[in-house]
């Protein structure tokens, strides 16, 4: 098993004081950081928690509020997390707010019971968020149970099709598709999986074409792949694939997307996209999938979906979202009739304010941020890349074998969260990625002040 130094290690509760206090519009540090009275709600959290749970900076976050996150000392953090690429309309949008206070005086759950807000919410999303060959949306809750209802359907469809022999769904090495049996069967990190003793033979990896790590970019590469693992394509179910890949904000390239779709209609599988994070403008497009020009016949969304309360989504299309009768596809929270009108109030936000034009238009700040630091550190950044509104920075330990270097990647987010920039930690294989991904609704001054807080953490720690 990988110790918490392979895989990520707990953040020290170590106050660290500024020579001098930070005051701007958008960032106020007074104190030090994490603050020290905050020690018995960390030491708590420790000592009732599994170690698992400790990967992240100490700030105990009390509110929070569009692109900013304040804690209880009147502290104030520029938010370049979103909470793990959550709030794309950003925190607190009151237009939320308001939905759920409304519904939640006076209902909780409903199970699949009939709701309107459920009835609303799958409407405007086929309506205005999916793409017009698609009519059916099933909401659930994580981004995990998603991906595995989406290999279900896969998988139901292709036995439909041929008989339970055609049954293989393909992924790339480096996906991350969540923290479930079967999602993590399925993903390409094998350090995350490695718990698991009875691996599902039918399902296999494909080298990721991301010129970076997978540095095969042909589509030559993935059917060599296939080959060598004793793959017959006719028995592929579906092909499951991050938009990007969770540590990494790189796009993949469009012929090989197109041969892929072409792959998938030639031999009767499914095209799979996990937009849990690519999704809802994140990347300057309402679905990341959009840039390669195909056609996705499931997307799995989740995170910015609501902006903050768990939903998720697998949107489809009837022909195999309705293989399954009443009462075999569902889930005990699924339509949460709460969760159900944030979402809709954040999704109409995020289209009637034009934030996945904004996300669009600030890819090039966010990118020449990402150019000037791959520059000034050839040696320790291997790959800088954004899209839309999310960007990563992987640190490397040499330029050889492009080991991930966690440490220093750990060491930048923490210096950057002293200094005003909330970050999450490392995160990608093994740990080694800066991962920036604000809200939506920044601003480009409030995005290059971000950057600028970022550049000056990695001088400090780099040199």
């Amino acid at each position: 098993m990988h110790s918490p130094s392979a895989m990520g290690k707990p953040f020290e509760f170590e106050p660290r004081q500024l020579d001098a206090p930070i005051q701007t519009a958008n960032r106020h540090i007074a104190t030090p950081i994490p603050h020290p009275d905050d020690r018995g709600i960390v030491e708590t959290l420790r000592r009732c928690e599994p170690m698992s749970m400790s990967g992240q900076p100490l700030v105990v976050w009390h509110r929070a509020e569009g692109v900013h996150v304040f804690d209880r000392h009147g502290n104030q953090w520029l938010d370049f997390s979103s909470g793990v690429l959550v709030t794309n309309a950003g925190h607190a949008r009151p237009e939320a707010v308001a939905a759920i206070q409304e519904v939640a005086g006076r209902l909780h759950h409903s199970y699949c019971f009939p709701n309107q807000e459920r009835a609303t919410l799958v409407d405007y999303l086929l309506e205005h968020c999916a793409p017009a060959y698609l009519d059916k949306v099933f909401l659930l809750t994580t981004g995990s149970e998603a991906i595995e209802c989406a290999i279900k359907v896969a998988r139901a469809r292709a036995h439909q099709i041929s008989g339970p022999e055609k049954d293989i769904i393909v992924t790339f090495t480096g996906d991350f598709h969540g923290r479930t049996l079967g999602a993590q069967m399925a993903g390409g990190i094998p350090g995350l999986k490695d718990w698991i003793v009875n691996h599902d033979p039918c399902m296999v990896n494909a080298p990721i074409p991301d010129g970076f790590r997978g540095q095969d970019t042909t589509f030559a590469g993935f059917l060599e792949a296939l080959a060598s693992q004793g793959v017959d394509p006719k028995n592929i179910a579906g092909i499951c694939l991050e938009t990007y890949q969770g540590g990494t904000a790189i796009l993949l390239p469009r012929d090989y997307m197109e041969q892929l779709r072409a792959f998938c209609d030639e031999h009767q599988a499914l095209l799979i996209f996990d937009e849990v994070q690519a999704g809802f403008g994140r990347c300057g497009k309402m679905w990341g999938f959009e840039h390669y020009g195909v056609r996705g016949d499931l997307i799995v969304c989740g995170k910015g979906i609501s902006s903050g309360l768990p939903l998720s989504a697998v949107i489809g299309h009837s022909d195999w979202m309705n293989l399954f009768p009443p009462g075999s596809m569902t889930s005990t929270h699924t339509g949460n009739p709460v969760c159900c009108a944030a979402a809709l109030a954040n999704v109409r936000y995020i289209v009637e304010h034009d934030l996945v034009g904004n996300a669009a238009r600030l890819e090039s700040v966010l990118q020449a941020s990402m150019d000037r630091l791959a520059a000034a550190y050839p040696g320790k950044v291997g790959c800088a890349r954004a899209v839309g509104l999310v960007g990563a920075v992987q640190l490397i330990l040499d330029t050889a074998t492009l080991a991930p270097d966690h440490d220093t990647a750990f060491a930048i987010v923490k210096d950057a969260v002293e200094h005003g920039l909330m970050l999450f930690g490392p995160v990608g294989q093994g740990g080694g990625t800066v991962k920036l991904c604000p809200p939506l609704c920044i601003t480009a001054g409030q995005l290059e002040e971000g950057l600028a807080v970022l550049e000056e953490s990695f001088a400090r720690v780099l040199g």
